[in-house]
């Protein structure tokens, strides 16, 4: 038999607190999940800093990453025998969806932003290069792993099978919705997984939604639209990426200054180097980076030891609201007064911004065109889910950003000169 069509001897099963089982059945899905690229998913939180103000939230992106494996796989249940739906591609779609996250680092975003890189990429990488990986994938054909690497890139020829993965409404956002919300303890992520599954329906070139299903769709643009504003962009979280990405910038200035560590940053000299190669990169785990930030709590550099003893026992920066139109004018004189107090305010005075567009319907044109939800009706149109539901199109098209300043008010305290202290606490409405 050709290992395409492998199963296992008895189904295999993850206790999963989401999805209560996660079922594999082919030899390949299994394989996979035993790679070693995989399995450094088990090492890598799902969300980042997120458990400095959820302390819930500790659960990995190997979990998701079964989790929207999960999901495909009832979709793809559901789609068999119905028109649109080619029976040849679930393979391709149950392997994308477990791999779609394999290429993230540890805490991903902070990382991609001080050191230019793209998890996308390293995605692609692990599954197109010399890995274990590449390995399982080609035992299926020599062409599959460019294959689901495309699915992954969104250039893959059958756009159906993208948007299962990859859309306003897929695999991906379903589960870390409900997963996210899980185990923050938070009650914003939660919709009718079951009812959306129900009504989904297999179209040339994405899924569909029937008319009938249209409040629970409702329902879940409002659950991602909560969760992005209290959960994702937490400012505590925010005070904590902060400081992350104040770590690694001040790392890699050090290193780049001849700075001598008392622990030299091995697993860092590449990335410092702006040559990062993919073994240098699967080496790297939550792990390995908090080791760094422990050690280097004894360092000479008193802004490089400050900042990881920070992190490490949650002693963040606080915050308070920047409107960039009424503060920016007063921003450099509050610069200036840091520098005379002592406090040097490339790392110790932040600006930060998070936005997000809940839903969008298609504009053409636009540097990142989103394909709309549709919704099917009985007699076989599609509408736009704005157009039909009042609770969307109230939200269609709107970002919305939201801008914090962040600041060490412990430090501020310490400052010997009262009137010096006084100028910058009246800007920090302390």
């Amino acid at each position: 038999m050709s290992y395409k069509l492998q199963q296992l001897e008895e189904e295999k099963v993850f206790k999963d607190p989401v999805h209560r089982y996660v079922h594999v059945r082919d030899r390949l899905i299994w394989d996979l999940i035993g790679t070693k690229e995989f399995q450094r998913l088990r090492r890598i939180r799902q969300l980042g800093t997120t458990f400095l103000t959820f302390h819930g939230a500790e659960h990995s992106r190997f979990s998701h990453s079964l989790g929207v494996y999960e999901i495909v796989r009832r979709i793809v249940e559901i789609f068999q025998g119905k028109p649109n739906w080619n029976d040849e591609e679930r393979l391709l779609c149950l392997s994308a969806a477990l791999l779609h996250d394999v290429g993230h680092g540890p805490y991903s975003h902070s990382f991609e932003k001080v050191f230019g890189l793209d998890h996308e990429q390293f995605t692609q990488q692990i599954i197109l290069g010399d890995t274990e990986v590449n390995t399982v994938l080609k035992k299926v054909d020599t062409d599959f792993p460019k294959k689901v690497s495309e699915v992954i890139a969104k250039t893959y020829e059958n756009k159906l099978v993208v948007s299962m993965i990859s859309s306003q409404i897929d695999a991906d956002r379903m589960d870390y919705l409900l997963r996210d919300a899980y185990f923050t303890g938070v009650s914003y992520g939660q919709f009718d997984i079951e009812r959306i599954l129900r009504v989904m329906r297999p179209q040339e070139d994405q899924v569909v939604i029937k008319q009938s299903g249209m409040h629970a769709v409702e329902d879940y643009i409002m659950s991602r639209y909560q969760m992005y504003w209290q959960v994702y962009f937490h400012p505590v979280t925010r005070s904590a990426e902060v400081i992350l990405s104040k770590i690694l910038h001040r790392a890699k200035a050090l290193y780049k200054e001849g700075y001598t560590f008392k622990l030299e940053p091995l697993h860092f000299i590449t990335l410092f180097n702006g040559k990062v190669d993919l073994d240098d990169y699967i080496k790297l785990d939550e792990g390995i980076i908090q080791y760094y930030f422990q050690a280097w709590q004894e360092e000479e550099d008193e802004i490089l030891r400050d900042l990881c003893e920070r992190f490490s026992n949650r002693r963040l920066f606080k915050y308070m609201e920047f409107n960039p139109t009424v503060h920016m004018s007063a921003w450099h004189k509050l610069h200036t007064y840091f520098v005379q107090a002592g406090i040097d305010p490339d790392y110790y005075l932040v600006v930060d911004s998070s936005s997000d567009l809940p839903y969008d319907f298609y504009r053409p044109g636009e540097e990142e065109e989103r394909l709309p939800i549709h919704l099917l009706t009985k007699s076989g149109e599609y509408r736009e889910l704005s157009r039909e539901s009042t609770v969307v199109e109230s939200i269609s098209g709107k970002k919305r950003t939201d801008h914090k300043l962040y600041y060490p008010a412990d430090l501020i305290e310490k400052i010997k000169n009262q009137a010096l202290k006084k100028k910058i606490g009246e800007f920090l409405e302390l």
